[in-house]
């Protein structure tokens, strides 16, 4: 059956799709309208984990014939902090400059016959009414989107911290995450080869430091192509010893706020979305184009296999690709979160605690220690250099309260909790300034993030410890950094997963002095033993 098909946007993947499909059903006619030049690219480089490319690969082997002939591909991710370089191993990657990728899909596309027309005003909804399948690839600000509505149910989360995508003709080893302290703040850049010439270097910072740099005077609201010259040499000087002296390249290059952006329903009648046009992942976990590219896969079979049946396939495509989105975005948040925090961890921590706590973000300790066994037995060894015992076992001071070590256990009896650690049971109260002497402070962290700063009030009392339970594992981590690393008051999380490597990746992380297992699940009896 032969159907029509537009495709509004040609990045990475519109562009794939397109080819996909056009593969699949030659006999369809396939038309790509992007609005920039074929030979514009805006960015730099984009990324791939080895573990994500199976799928892609499958369908079609331009991306890993690019990657081997024209990327850059690396086993390590470096930490740079303090003077140090703390290593973590087993995280192989591949990175390939945007327009490089671009080209090598155009001609891929070019070479099945789709029909790409490049420097045009994308078309609206209503002028594409003869087709039977309309694709809105357009990206994050996808126009496609807005004119289907609020009936998507499209949300949009900013994130506080400012980012700035540039380049550098310094060639670094592999994804290397480097922080700098200026006089106004803390900076961080993501640099990652991407070619034989240059280096993606994206700079973050937080919005308090970007303005006492004077860095907020950049006019953001022109349209694309003037970059922000300030901030390029203001973060020349700044890194000119991470980067030996070598330039920053600049291509579109202006501060923004990451936006994490997610879509309830994500086809309308005959149109669809993909990409970053119906979500996005923040970049620190490198999965923009791959979802992109991956959701093309998906929608180019099922269009295929059901072209007599659009809403069917339109139907399919949702049910399978959402679940997987949804997983991407569920790891992505912790890792936005810590570039939001990562000033508070940069003073915080020394090198190796830093680093750990970077990459425990998302994953626990057996999870890195799979992967890079001497990072996870240095920081191990770290911490009994400095506390003469495991993590676990070590004893907490907390106000007049000595515990015999990290891992204890909660009990409720009606309004009654109690705080156990081995023979002793300590009393908990809900009120603040009751919170006094052997009387920690129950506290109960909020659903989502919004709801932290009134959480934040509660700790004014200063209690002698607190204990937080409730809301989800990354307001309660939140909530436990304020207390202790802000205010310093010692934090005993109250954690969903009874088990003991949760436990140590909470308190050898730095993001809790201590951890209680509620006293029905399975590890209580294991933790007052241990505590």
């Amino acid at each position: 059956m032969a159907i029509r098909v537009a495709c509004i946007g040609g990045g990475p993947g519109g562009l794939f799709f397109t080819a996909l499909l056009k593969q699949r059903m030659p006999e369809a006619e396939v038309v790509l309208f992007e609005r920039n030049q074929a030979s514009d690219a805006f960015g730099f480089g984009v990324v791939f984990s080895d573990a994500t490319l199976r799928r892609i690969n499958e369908a079609d082997s331009v991306l890993r014939d690019g990657l081997k002939n024209f990327g850059k591909h690396w086993d390590s991710i470096e930490v740079w902090l303090k003077g140090e370089r703390t290593t973590f191993g087993g995280n192989g990657m591949a990175a390939i400059h945007r327009k490089t990728i671009l080209r090598l899909l155009q001609e891929r596309a070019a070479q099945v016959g789709v029909d790409m027309r490049f420097g045009q005003v994308a078309p609206r909804l209503e002028d594409l009414g003869d087709f039977d399948l309309i694709v809105g690839a357009d990206g994050a600000n996808s126009q496609t989107r807005e004119q289907l509505g609020e009936a998507l149910g499209h949300t949009a989360e900013t994130a506080t911290a400012k980012f700035i995508w540039f380049g550098t003709t310094n060639l670094f080893n592999g994804l290397t995450f480097i922080h700098r302290r200026s006089e106004h703040g803390n900076f961080a850049a993501h640099a990652y080869p991407i070619s034989d010439e240059l280096s993606t270097f994206i700079v973050e910072t937080d919005q308090e430091t970007w303005r006492k740099a004077g860095l907020d005077e950049f006019d953001v609201s022109q349209p694309p192509g003037p970059s922000d010259e300030k901030t390029q040499r203001y973060l020349e000087k700044l890194f000119a010893e991470d980067i030996q002296g070598q330039p920053l390249v600049s291509n579109n290059s202006r501060w923004a706020n990451f936006r994490t952006r997610q879509t309830k329903t994500w086809h309308k009648g005959n149109v669809v979305l993909l990409g970053d046009a119906v979500h996005t992942a923040h970049f620190s976990v490198g999965s923009g184009t791959k979802m992109a590219m991956e959701d093309a896969v998906v929608l180019a079979r099922e269009v295929a296999s059901h072209a007599d049946d659009i809403e069917l396939a339109l139907t399919n495509y949702e049910a399978e690709r959402q679940p997987d989105v949804a997983k991407i975005q569920n790891s992505a948040r912790p890792s936005l979160s810590w570039w939001e925090h990562f000033g508070r961890y940069h003073q915080a921590f020394e090198p190796l605690q830093f680093t750990f706590h970077f990459f425990s973000r998302s994953i626990d300790i057996e999870k890195i220690r799979q992967r890079d066994p001497e990072l996870v037995d240095a920081a191990e060894k770290e911490w009994r250099g400095i506390y003469g015992s495991d993590p676990l076992d070590t004893p907490l001071q907390a106000g007049p309260v000595l515990f015999g070590g990290r891992l204890l256990s909660l009990t409720k009896n009606g309004d009654e909790s109690r705080l156990h650690s081995g023979a002793q049971e300590l009393p908990l109260t809900e009120v603040p300034e009751e919170a006094t002497g052997s009387t920690g402070l129950l506290l109960a962290a909020p659903e989502t993030e919004d709801g932290l700063n009134e959480a934040f009030e509660k700790l004014a009392s200063t209690p002698p410890y607190v204990v937080i339970e409730g809301g989800s594992p990354l307001t309660r981590a939140l909530l436990s950094e304020e207390a202790r690393l802000a205010r310093g008051i010692p934090s005993i999380v109250v954690n969903d997963q009874a088990d003991v490597a949760s436990a140590t990746t909470l308190v050898l992380s730095g993001r809790a002095d201590a951890v209680a297992f509620a006293e029905a699940s399975t590890s209580n009896e294991e933790g007052a033993s241990r505590a």
